[in-house]
């Protein structure tokens, strides 16, 4: 089936069983299923994550934290959608997208852009990498940024792109994140209060603007958009749908809506705690931390060796793992636009090579990473609409959705989201000009 991500020719079914008792389901049933949101939700973690939310919440305490949880809704709403896309037509949405270009002269140029989205992303995952080297092993930034060159070489070379194997990997690497970040909030004691009180109220100021838009960009990225449909229609071909066709999709279709709400629930409350941590533990006395490892430093003395490790090691591990998620996401992209299927490797590598100059050209000129962090996540919250308007309208048809088209209150939320997203966008143009 077109669009499957690792699925070899002649693959015997995971689950041939799934076709009888389709409606019902079983925790065993989802954990076979968990897999495409999981890989997802790493690029809500991210290091673009770590620069937004430490700036945030360092530079306007806990007053941002509404947006992050926002930005985590938009994220599910979004999401929700792919994946289900993805079910529904056993097809992924690049593929859609060429169709409905059609012309050459209008497919490249889009291509062209979702590989400018894609690049941006891989620099915040690169960066990650590079700056938690540097501080967890005293790495060079210069050296670092050759030595983080080769981390998802490594990791794809031990997993031979075999996509079950993948998934189990980044079950690892949520674990780790997750819990290494509820330490970290037992260890700088947020005001719960505080946490409640901004949760509630939403505010947006021309000093805020930016920094909210950095948010949606780190949580809403692009890239996985296009990816979740890719996985998830993988998934539908690995079930074996057969005869019981209907029956299966929407067994798959459960279970997807499970999994994106707990995965991505997981994810939200993990970057608030990105913020809150920072918050509790920078504002307001080191409010202007502008490096990643500033605030590794600070974490130290304050909170003890154990805490700043446990920080550069959430880093690290969100850095390697989301740099795979972009590794993916680009070869579908190149695949379902192009129809060329390039070699993972071969992939990251040129990925890398692009990332690599500019980088290195920052840290030569002795420009902070984590400002370079946060301003890649400024400009993907502007490419955002790249993917997600095409999402909206294909599942919003009945001509390409079929019976599982989306209802009305679902179609309008999303474009209740979507709306958003780009007035926020121009209201970061407005403040900027």
């Amino acid at each position: 089936m077109a669009g499957q991500v690792g699925v070899p020719a002649g693959a015997v079914p995971e689950v041939s069983e799934h076709r009888k008792n389709a409606q019902r389901i079983g925790l065993r049933d989802f954990f076979i299923y968990l897999g495409p949101t999981l890989i997802v939700s790493l690029a809500y973690v991210d290091p673009g994550n770590f620069g937004t939310d430490i700036a945030g919440g360092a530079a306007f305490n806990y007053e941002l934290v509404w947006a992050v949880w926002m930005a985590s809704g938009f994220a599910m709403m979004l999401q929700y959608l792919s994946g289900k896309l993805g079910i529904a037509t056993g097809r992924n949405l690049p593929q859609l997208i060429r169709d409905s270009l059609k012309s050459q002269s209008l497919v490249v140029p889009y291509w062209l852009a979702a590989e400018v989205a894609i690049a941006a992303t891989d620099l915040a995952e690169y960066l990650g990498t590079v700056i938690a080297l540097n501080v967890l092993f005293g790495v060079p930034l210069l050296y670092a940024s050759i030595i983080g060159a080769l981390d998802v070489i490594i990791l794809l070379a031990l997993t031979s792109n075999r996509l079950r194997v993948v998934e189990y990997f980044f079950m690892i690497f949520v674990s780790v994140i997750a819990v290494g970040f509820l330490y970290e909030l037992l260890t700088v004691g947020p005001s719960l209060r505080d946490v409640a009180v901004y949760s509630l109220s939403p505010a947006i100021s021309g000093a805020t603007v930016v920094t909210i838009v950095g948010i949606v960009g780190a949580t809403v990225m692009p890239h996985v958009l296009w990816l979740h449909s890719a996985l998830t229609s993988a998934k539908l071909g690995r079930w074996g749908v057969g005869k019981d066709e209907e029956k299966a999709k929407k067994k798959l279709l459960r279970l997807h809506l499970r999994e994106n709400v707990f995965i991505l629930a997981i994810a939200g409350c993990v970057n608030v705690a990105i913020l809150v941590m920072a918050a509790a533990a920078f504002f307001p006395k080191y409010s202007d931390i502008s490096q990643i490892s500033q605030a590794y430093d600070v974490l130290k003395p304050l909170f003890g060796p154990l805490a700043a490790v446990i920080f550069a090691l959430t880093l690290l591990v969100s850095g390697i793992a989301s740099s795979v998620v972009g590794t993916l996401a680009g070869q579908e992209v190149m695949t379902g636009l192009l129809g060329v299927r390039v070699n993972a490797t071969l992939r990251r590598v040129i990925t890398r090579v692009i990332n690599v100059f500019p980088t290195t050209a920052c840290i030569l000129l002795g420009i902070s990473p984590l400002s370079l962090l946060f301003y890649s996540q400024v400009f993907l919250s502007v490419l955002i609409p790249l993917p997600m308007i095409p999402l909206i309208w294909y599942t919003a048809k009945k001509s390409v959705m079929g019976s599982f088209v989306n209802r009305r209150a679902t179609t309008l939320v999303a474009l209740g989201v979507g709306a958003t997203i780009i007035v926020l966008n121009l209201a970061l143009i407005y403040v900027s000009v």
